[in-house]
């Protein structure tokens, strides 16, 4: 099976570094494709504690990615990766599988 989800030793890095300042004890960072946004859907990014039907990948840095079974079907080949310059700082997702992206980058189909 491909990888679902890659992060990038900097995503890895600032999300490990986030969740460490988090006040609830949630066990890693959830990514998610739902409905939405210019183009029809979007990504969502938040701390949770994994379901029993949810993939999770865990990071040398002892950081837990959580994947539900929808979204991984659109996330096959992704990469997260973290961006920090003069434009502003975020997470981006780099997805394969998106056939086109809205104008203003936060949505997909």
């Amino acid at each position: 099976m491909p990888e679902i989800l890659e992060l990038t030793p900097k995503a890895q890095e600032q999300a490990k570094a986030l969740l460490s300042k988090e006040e609830s004890a949630k066990e890693g960072l959830r990514v998610a494709v739902i409905g939405g946004g210019c183009s029809g859907l979007q990504y969502k990014l938040g701390w949770d504690d994994p379901k029993e039907s949810d993939a999770v990948f865990e990071y040398p840095n002892g950081l837990k990615v959580i994947v539900d079974e929808k979204s991984a079907f659109f996330l096959i080949g992704s990469t997260l990766e973290y961006q920090d310059g003069l434009d502003g700082s975020g997470f981006e997702v780099i997805n394969p599988n998106a056939s086109s992206t809205c104008g203003c980058g936060k949505s997909f189909s």
